[in-house]
């Protein structure tokens, strides 16, 4: 199969285009046909090694997907060859830079005909993520008001319309160029970063979704209320330590599952969440897919076609 990989941690220009092995298929697994796969802020970390050493080399990289079942291993019963599917690969595993992937058949679920392999690619992990952080872990609710840091990009652009979908009142952050965009998702203010200071134009926050990390990360605790609680995705495992005993700061976890991909299927056929902006590259083209998302001012989602 063709396949996207590293045979050693390091820039843009360590992946390698090139054949692999297709993957076997085990028990409780199916065997898909990948025809798109995302590209995510977590993959260049992991070329560089800034989350630590793989396991081995060569190294697969993409954790979401879209494609079709090309095979299906013992005691999968609810999936068959030729059924279109969508996910997220299992906590630890990657491979979705590939022609083939086997996964779990229990954390996949069924692409529907209105979307496309592009599209539910683009859409798995970043509404796996933003469905996790804003329900499960803030348990938002309608009346209150959150702080969406980065609007522009794939997680938190879900996580506006979404807590606009909720009945929150949103506010987020985006660099000039991307206020039309941030404020077309629904978000009620839109802070330009690079003029102003969040912290001297917010206060009395219920929540906080940090999808940024670094020093904004740390300011953010500075625009909640007594009592108010934060979210942060990007600031490594653990969530930074809150400077109020009354703050709650939070690291969701995100695992995997099908009924989470299920609801991003009904909240976006729903038209509570539309599809992200998309730009797509070949598979052999990842190095320069790469230097994009490591740029770090992305709008939307990147994703490889493969078929």
């Amino acid at each position: 199969m063709k396949a996207a990989y590293i045979m050693q941690h390091g820039g843009p220009e360590v992946l390698v285009s090139g054949d692999l092995p297709d993957p076997g298929v085990g028990p409780g697994e199916v065997l898909v046909d990948v025809h798109a796969a995302s590209v995510n802020g977590a993959d260049w970390k992991v070329r560089a090694g800034r989350s630590g050493a793989v396991a081995h080399f060569p190294y697969v990289l993409g954790r979401d997907f879209s494609g079709v079942v090309a095979a299906v291993g013992k005691a999968v019963t609810d999936l068959a060859r030729g059924d279109p599917v969508f996910g997220v690969c299992d906590v630890g595993q990657e491979g979705a830079y590939a022609e083939r992937l086997a996964i779990k058949a229990a954390i996949v679920a069924r692409k529907p005909d209105a979307l496309s392999h592009v599209e539910c690619a683009a859409l798995a992990l970043i509404g796996l993520t933003a469905l996790v952080s804003i329900e499960d872990t803030l348990a938002l609710q309608a009346g209150e008001t959150i702080l969406i840091q980065g609007g522009a990009g794939g997680v938190a652009g879900f996580a506006i319309q979404l807590a606009k979908h909720i009945g929150a009142r949103v506010v987020s952050t985006a660099s000039t160029a991307n206020l039309a965009y941030v404020r077309s998702l629904g978000a009620d203010e839109v802070i330009d970063y690079t003029a102003q200071d969040f912290t001297q134009c917010l206060s009395g926050c219920d929540a906080v979704f940090d999808t940024v990390g670094g020093e904004v990360a740390r300011r953010s605790f500075e625009v909640l209320r007594p009592g108010g609680r934060a979210a942060f995705i990007a600031s490594g495992p653990s969530a930074p330590p809150a400077p109020r005993p009354e703050l709650r700061s939070l690291r969701p976890k995100v695992g995997r599952d099908r009924p989470h991909l299920e609801r991003i299927v009904a909240l976006v056929q729903g038209g509570a969440v539309r599809v992200p902006e998309i730009a797509c590259y070949p598979l052999a083209q990842a190095a320069a897919a790469h230097r994009v998302s490591e740029g770090r001012h992305l709008r939307g989602k990147l994703v490889f076609v493969l078929r």
